[in-house]
């Protein structure tokens, strides 16, 4: 057969059922029970079966039985319940953060599996910003594009390689509306090399109270490699990538602009990027300043001082670099012509200038964010950590500690991960509620609980296995294994993920007859389920899956080990309610985050992790186990066997006695104890509402009140920064300390002595207000470095010479160290509308 284009028709509902139409479309229903149950309620078969999909769902339930429940008073009552909800939701009043909009960019996000629009984590993390987003009523907009393909389904072919499928989409069929402005749909261009557009529509997931824009270039104006621009998330050639990354940042700059104007709404104040792939968001509001009469450097001042930048790889590999002459490419002007069409006002020269790196052959998408944002973030404490040694280049002179690089550590969406068991527990349906109150609960009530979620997880694994089967060529008389697989009593192990390879897929398998031990224990046996998807162009992740399929296949252990094909949100769910221990072992420290065990730790599940991400900072010896790393061992097998090594026995000696020591009543009671720890002390920390708040009071109102104060009396601020930038820069060169003397110190001091230090500084013409003179102070390593750090400033004394000269700075300090301490002084840029004295990245030290 021909292949088909589809389309979908949305249903036609009776008056008294319409507002299940606004219910369907408000994606608040994904993370809200009582709006599940109002469609579920339609047909309670059928929802299971399409994957609970509102939209989906009133298309396929007949006439007849719409018209029998219009007439059901009972279920009218439900209806209006949950739509008076909805609306009373919509209506509440938001926290004021100090912040009046903030539009949030990310190239994929993972609201529902009804939008497929996501592939991991970092699509997941941004699902959950805009939801407790919503939730706190912050201001907020999404933008990023609708790929009309997604990510990828995965299957396993007979030998368990990967299978990828790009099922098409029908935005019609999806709860989407299109953004229109006098009753046609708006449209945004973007210029292209060779004097072409790309022209995209807008289309809105309404996520609560916060406003999704995705944009789609699938439209028939466009050429066919244009239209394709957003045919697949990660997807394509670097080509395809650099055209979907400017379609993001600046076609979605665009699309908010249109979605303001057309809605009535003040613009954003502060312009977020989820990672790189967005930064050329920064450069199209240059070029709205351009086109307002402002000179570059105070455009670009204006843009840094309201924008927030958060990386989330410290894998250098995963940050998007492209080649230098693509960037020409698609900036620069034609033949003969002084501007590109696509920033007119900027040269090319001025972009290839943000995103320099150490190989100028390369254009890097990171470098181009943090250098048009003030204020940047990684997604951990340690993740930070890593953040300011990784991109320490960018602030040469700077020990890695100093460089403006803080951290929001991630959080998850409680509603939406938690299962309804605790909803319940709490009294509350939308996942809120006072965890502490957990403690009170009866241990009989915990372990029923906890059994409930892991024999519904018993139930999916075995429809699931028995569906992955089938699609890989096996028949309904080869499965009635399938039947048995797992048990609901036994001691469950989830390890579900992307497969990168610093990710460690196969670590479980290091010794392939101890992990067979391990689920085959006659006493205290485990049965672990793992689940992930491989990049399509990563045939080493591929081998990674084809490794621990071939060790489930095997009908010795395969009741006890499942690969599970086609992880998702929806997969995802069931793993984080039923799994005993959530299993993380990546290189440490390349996790940036992995809230895939806060989501377990929100059910009561047990992290068995290396001190990586989240991890690293919450462990507290109670909620969980740390895998002992072998930091610092180079040679990587051996890591690999220490480290297996460290897992196994923990799993042998520590975790299954635990889960398997019962009292008289059969219940496991130090390991209740944990899961109750767990529950009362993780439950407030990991929740995605923490971190919203921390981005709102540490980034986003930070972020508001210098971009107000930049832009007001027509960028006076800007322009005065930017001329401060540019002095300080030209004179930077021959600033230099002259000359540093020390008064004060017996020759055998004691801590607390008193310091005085005198230092002669040349300012190259700068004056004493420009800078910060600053003492430095600490223990001396034996590579005569100077460690646990302290500064001092020191007060401005006048010149040398009063006709001009150096200038004298002075200070008098305790000395607060014992043992080797030195002692330097250097001079640093100052000025009140910097964030840091480090951001303009000069130093001149001694």
């Amino acid at each position: 057969m021909k292949a088909l284009r589809r389309f979908t028709v949305r249903a036609h509902l009776p008056e008294r059922l319409a507002a299940l139409g606004e219910l369907s479309t408000n994606l608040r229903w994904s993370w809200h029970s009582p709006t599940q149950d109002v469609f579920a309620a339609l047909d309670r078969g059928r929802w299971a079966e399409i994957g609970h999909d509102p939209v989906r769902m009133l298309g396929e339930v007949p006439p007849a039985r719409m018209a029998e429940l219009a007439a059901d008073p009972g279920y009218c009552a439900q209806l209006d319940a949950a739509a008076a909800d909805l609306r009373a939701y919509l209506d509440r009043p938001g926290a004021d953060f100090g912040v009046r909009g903030v539009a949030y960019f990310s190239m994929e996000f993972g609201v529902t599996e009804v939008l497929p629009n996501y592939s991991g984590g970092l699509g997941i993390l941004a699902g959950d910003h805009l939801k407790s987003a919503s939730d706190l009523g912050v201001p907020l907009i999404g933008v990023g594009l609708l790929y009309r393909s997604g990510y990828f389904r995965q299957s396993l072919t007979a030998d368990g390689w990967q299978a990828e499928r790009y099922p098409a989409l029908d935005p019609q069929g999806l709860p989407l509306r299109l953004l229109t402005a006098d009753g046609s749909p708006v449209l945004v261009h973007v210029a292209m090399p060779d004097r072409r557009v790309l022209a995209a529509r807008v289309w809105i997931a309404q996520v609560g109270r916060v406003p999704l824009l995705l944009l789609d270039s699938d439209i028939a104006g466009n050429d066919p490699d244009l239209r394709a621009v957003t045919d697949r998330l990660y997807g394509g050639d670097q080509d395809h990538r650099i055209k979907q990354e400017i379609l993001a940042g600046i076609g979605g700059v665009r699309a908010v602009r249109a979605y303001t104007a057309a809605a009535g709404l003040p613009d954003p104040e502060v312009f977020h990027m989820n990672e790189g792939h967005a930064g050329f968001l920064g450069l199209e509001r240059i070029r709205e300043y351009l086109a307002a009469g402002h000179d570059f450097d105070t455009a670009l001042a204006a843009v840094r001082a309201a924008t927030v930048f958060t990386t989330h790889t410290p894998v250098p590999a995963g940050i998007d670099r492209f080649p230098v002459s693509l960037i020409h490419r698609y900036f620069g002007g034609a033949a003969g012509e002084s501007d590109s069409p696509l920033l007119p006002g900027i040269g090319v020269d001025r972009i290839v200038a943000m995103g320099r790196e150490a190989d100028p052959a390369l254009f890097n998408m990171a470098h181009m964010g943090l250098r048009l944002a003030q204020r940047a973030n990684g997604v951990s404490q340690l993740h930070g950590a890593v953040s300011r040694s990784m991109f320490n280049p960018l602030w040469p002179g700077f020990d890695p500690t100093e460089v403006p690089i803080g951290s929001v550590t991630n959080g998850v969406h409680a509603p939406t991960w938690a299962a309804r068991e605790w909803g319940e527990v709490l009294d509350t349906t939308d996942g809120s509620g006072d965890w502490e109150t957990l403690r009170d609960l009866d241990p009989e009530r915990l372990w029923d609980i906890r059994n409930t979620l892991r024999a519904t997880l018993v139930g999916e694994v075995r429809r699931r296995l028995h569906e992955s089967w089938r699609q890989r060529g096996a028949v309904a008389a080869e499965l009635n294994w399938v039947d048995s697989v797992f048990d609901p009593a036994v001691l469950t192990v989830g390890f579900a993920r992307r497969v990168p390879t610093y990710k460690r897929l196969t670590l479980m398998l290091r010794d392939p007859q101890r992990l067979r031990d391990l689920l085959l224990d006659p006493d205290r046996p485990a049965q672990l389920v793992v689940a992930g998807k491989s990049h399509p162009a990563d045939e080493g992740g591929k081998a990674l899956i084809q490794q621990v399929v071939r060790f489930a296949d095997d009908p010795s252990v395969r009741h006890r080990i499942v690969f599970l094909p086609d992880y998702d949100m929806s997969m995802a769910r069931y793993l984080y309610w039923g799994c005993d221990v959530w299993l993380n072992n990546p290189l440490r420290p390349l996790e940036a985050c992995g809230t895939s065990g806060m989501k377990s730790a929100l059910n009561g599940g047990l992290n068995l992790s290396i001190p990586d991400g989240w991890w690293d900072e919450m462990f507290d010896g109670e909620n969980g186990w740390t895998i002992p790393t072998a930091d610092g061992v180079t040679d990587d097998d051996r890591r690999d066997d220490l480290e297996a090594t460290a897992l196994y026995e923990l799993m042998e000696r520590t975790v299954a006695p635990r889960f398997y020591d019962r009292d008289a009543r059969g219940l496991p009671v130090r390991w209740l104890e944990m899961v109750r720890h767990t529950l009362c002390t993780l439950g407030p920390k990991v929740q995605a509402d923490r971190m919203v708040r921390d981005y709102a009071q540490r980034y986003y109102a930070p972020a508001a009140a210098a971009g107000r104060q930049a832009t007001e009396s027509d960028l006076r601020a800007a322009r005065e920064i930017a001329d401060y930038r540019n002095r300080v820069t030209q004179a930077w060169p021959g600033v230099r300390v002259v000359q540093v003397d020390a008064a004060g110190l017996p020759d055998t001091p004691v801590l607390g002595a008193p310091l005085s230090l005198t230092a002669r500084v040349d300012l190259s013409g700068l004056e004493p207000r420009d800078v910060v003179v600053q003492a430095v102070l600490g223990r001396v390593s034996p590579e005569n470095d100077l460690t646990d750090i302290t500064t001092v400033t020191m007060s401005p004394a006048g010149r040398e010479n009063p006709d001009g000269g150096l200038e004298v700075f002075t200070v008098e300090t305790p000395v607060s160290l014992s043992g080797a301490v030195g002692y330097t002084v250097r001079v640093l840029p100052a000025h009140d509308l910097l964030a840091s004295n480090a951001e303009l990245g000069l130093v001149a030290n001694a």
